[in-house]
């Protein structure tokens, strides 16, 4: 595949892998950059020096309640990503702003019982499938889409943003990976790395980056890097994803106005081997009025509880405007 000089990686930055650790391919198939076509079986190229094993959540564990029913600063757009400040116990939501053309948005600092504390806007941004945060001090960094490449719903970023979290400021924003296209990214707080899926070469591809290097600007080695794999053999709606350790969780579904048309869908991803190793239907939040899957984050407790949270959109009646924010989180960690 053909890379412009941001996506390439030189043979002097980059140790490949001699196999993949799922066995099917060869060193030359990692410098041609060889595609995942089929599903949890097919093995996928993975670049970089890897990272090492971690525990992962129990993505087949029941969910439990963070909260239901509450409204951003954004009253008639549903919820999109989110992330959490694990250092200062902050939660952040990003959402599409109120009259508008699409492509300007809304983050919330929201409590951990879903109430409103602040917001800031960040126009021209993107739609905000996936956000990160990195905790500086007591300041919360966000990370995001930004340069959007239209205005209208279905606009994306082609850069990402770093910014600092002010109630009612307008962000001072550093940006990095221009000329990308449909950037999102995602943090991972217990590890303290940052995650970033972007279009390349027509297929969409993640690369994950020690969080530090990412704020200095330093994206020149990939710790990980693969293709999406496939996540099912029908035709699935991407709604967000987030990392822990050596695993992406992915969550992919659409929205009903019926309870009982629950398809909503979380996926485990090796990231070592860049293989769905687990896939299975959540049932969270299943009698939301048309129930939507919006966005997954990673949170540690104080009490030292790793939490994989899922969000969905509400309404509280299909002919309502008002557009509602869930939370729940699945705590059941494995290794």
């Amino acid at each position: 595949m053909s890379r412009n000089p941001v996506q390439c990686i030189t043979s002097r930055a980059l140790s490949r892998r001699s196999l993949l650790r799922a066995g099917a391919a060869t060193a030359a198939a990692l410098g041609a950059g060889a595609l995942l076509t089929g599903t949890a079986g097919t093995a996928a190229a993975v670049e970089g020096e890897g990272i090492p094993a971690s525990p992962y959540i129990d993505i087949t564990q029941s969910s439990s309640d963070l909260f239901r029913s509450k409204m951003l600063h954004e009253s008639h757009h549903v919820m999109q990503g989110f992330a959490f400040d694990n250092v200062n116990r902050r939660l952040f939501v990003v959402q599409l702003q109120n009259g508008t053309s699409g492509d300007d948005l809304c983050v919330n600092q929201v409590s951990f019982s879903g109430e409103l504390l602040g917001s800031t806007h960040v126009p021209h941004a993107g739609h905000g499938v996936s956000i990160g945060v990195e905790p500086v001090g007591t300041a919360s960094y966000i990370w995001m889409e930004c340069d959007a490449d239209g205005t209208a719903t279905d606009a994306r970023g082609t850069a990402l943003a770093r910014f600092k979290f002010v109630n009612g400021g307008t962000p001072s924003m550093k940006k990095f990976l221009t000329g990308s296209k449909t950037i999102t990214c995602a943090t991972d707080p217990v590890y303290q790395r940052i995650a970033v899926r972007r279009s390349e070469g027509g297929r969409m591809w993640y690369s994950v980056f020690p969080l530090a290097s990412a704020a200095a600007g330093d994206f020149s080695k990939p710790l990980v890097r693969f293709p999406q794999p496939a996540l099912s053999t029908a035709s699935v709606v991407f709604q967000g994803y987030t990392i822990l350790g050596s695993s992406l969780y992915t969550l992919d579904g659409s929205g009903h106005a019926d309870p009982a048309g629950i398809d909503s869908y979380v996926t485990r991803i090796d990231m070592n081997t860049g293989k769905v190793v687990a896939r299975d239907i959540t049932r969270a939040g299943s009698t939301l009025v048309f129930r939507e899957p919006e966005g997954l984050a990673i949170y540690r407790t104080a009490g030292g509880e790793t939490r994989l949270f899922l969000g969905f959109g509400s309404r509280s009646s299909m002919d309502n405007v008002n557009r509602y924010a869930n939370l729940f989180y699945k705590n059941v960690l494995v290794g």
